[in-house]
């Protein structure tokens, strides 16, 4: 047995449309609905440019198999942030500044990282990481 990769990640939220809209103004992420039974209003799901599914995007009405109490917006309890590994560093900072995100700039220079850290609308802290880039 093995993990091959991270499948996806799932974002429960009171906002679907600003969400989604986020993360593909931000990401260039390809937004479309989810798969039957879920419905455009209450599933969105971001792809990378492999056609990977990446994001899962849920309205807080959105049938789930696993159901828990989540609240939009506040802490995600023992997960801090999600990273992504991403290249155009200089597009995504500028993209990031003109939608007036507050955001933080790091350098790992011993291993040629280039970091931006920002939060989503639903306050999901996204760690981008730009490799050589």
């Amino acid at each position: 047995m093995q993990v091959n990769a991270l499948d996806h990640v799932n974002i429960i939220t009171d906002r679907l449309d600003e969400t989604a809209e986020f993360y593909r103004a931000l990401l260039s992420l390809e937004r479309r609905d989810g798969p039957a039974p879920l419905t455009p209003q209450n599933a969105q799901w971001m792809y990378d440019a492999g056609g990977k599914p990446i994001l899962h995007i849920n309205a807080v009405d959105c049938p789930r198999a696993f159901d828990r109490a989540v609240e939009p917006g506040q802490l995600t309890g023992a997960i801090h942030h999600i990273a992504l590994n991403c290249s155009g560093y200089d597009e995504v900072k500028a993209r990031i500044e003109a939608m007036g995100r507050d955001h933080q700039v790091n350098l790992v220079a011993s291993i040629g990282l280039r970091q931006i850290f920002t939060a989503d609308p639903n306050n999901v802290l996204l760690e981008l990481n730009f490799f050589g880039d």
